[in-house]
């Protein structure tokens, strides 16, 4: 069974993130959708407003399954049986940042990452943006999924 780790921190899950895990559903027989916690980092939704996102999202999907982790990505891959992690590319700064932590996954573990390139009508959406558009009231909605929703 090919089992791989979508690692993120989704704050808030994006319509790009959406893509990736739609392609990588044909790819793997699950796709784990792991969304870290860092008590250092200052989040704009809740881990649990985080994770109700993407199982909303998911909902009619059976192979597409969201946990919460601390530690180590290959950490969690070992913990779940997951033979891959499962990351996307928006542009070549992306690439140059994820290979060298693929790299190092690699040399610690026998986990492989698998890199699936954005959809072009999606590339230019992070989920930084996303926050900065809903901080400034404007129209999130075209950039996520329909399950993120803000209380204004």
């Amino acid at each position: 069974m090919k089992k791989a780790i979508f690692p993120g921190s989704f704050d808030p899950i994006t319509n790009g993130h959406y893509d990736i895990i739609k392609r990588g559903i044909s790819l793997f027989d699950e796709v784990v959708v792991a969304i870290g916690i860092n008590a250092e980092k200052k989040y704009m939704f809740s881990l649990e407003d985080r994770k109700k996102f993407i199982e909303e999202a998911f909902k009619d999907e059976p192979k597409v399954s969201v946990i919460t982790y601390e530690g180590l990505t290959i950490d969690l891959c070992k913990k779940e049986d997951a033979q891959f992690i499962l990351r996307g590319l928006r542009n070549p700064a992306d690439f140059e940042f994820e290979k060298a932590i693929a790299h190092t996954n690699r040399k610690l573990s026998k986990i492989e990452t698998v890199f699936l390139l954005t959809a072009s009508k999606t590339s230019y959406i992070s989920s930084s943006i996303v926050r900065d558009v809903i901080r400034n009231n404007g129209d999130y909605t075209v950039l996520v999924p329909d399950s993120v929703l803000v209380n204004k």
